[in-house]
């Protein structure tokens, strides 16, 4: 296991369980968000992104936590493990709030870039409550095709167990 996708809908822990697999693992963590989103929460244009992605994806270790749907499957194509978690949507959203919440105005943390204080959206939210329906069965028919190994993760304990039985770091 060198490079693994962590993928789900948003609040589902995806940053938190790359950060806690880092850690087991000295695999080094990749944002996407923090490598996506310019100052003021500008999108780059698809051809900057792609390049910056293709540059991340060359790197020969990697834990990269995001959905970014449109670039999956060139990230599949890289990895050899995806990490799929499994939330219940409610929980998700009531995290998604909390974290909004919590740091609103401000920079969440590393996994965000620079010049992109936390925000509460309607139009996020709305994609995180509809994310099963809509985003999910995206996701399952990219890993259908995917040679690497998927696992899915379904709670806290699933996560707690999957990170105790990674091979730690030295």
């Amino acid at each position: 296991m060198q490079r693994v996708l962590v993928l789900g809908c948003p609040g589902a822990g995806k940053s938190v369980l790359a950060r806690r697999m880092a850690a087991a693992t000295g695999l080094p963590v990749v944002h996407l968000d923090r490598h996506y989103w310019g100052e003021g929460w500008t999108e780059p244009a698809p051809e900057a992104w792609h390049a910056r992605l293709a540059g991340l994806l060359e790197a020969p270790r990697w834990i990269m936590d995001g959905n970014y749907a449109g670039t999956l499957p060139q990230r599949l194509a890289h990895a050899d493990t995806a990490v799929l978690l499994e939330a219940p949507r409610w929980l998700c959203l009531v995290r998604v709030l909390r974290r909004a919440l919590a740091s609103l105005g401000r920079r969440r943390g590393e996994d965000m870039a620079p010049g992109c204080p936390e925000r509460i959206d309607w139009a996020f939210i709305t994609y995180v409550w509809r994310f099963p329906a809509e985003q999910r069965p995206r996701v399952a028919r990219a890993l259908e095709g995917f040679a690497g190994r998927v696992v899915t993760l379904r709670g806290a304990r699933e996560m707690d167990a999957f990170v105790e039985g990674l091979d730690h770091a030295p």
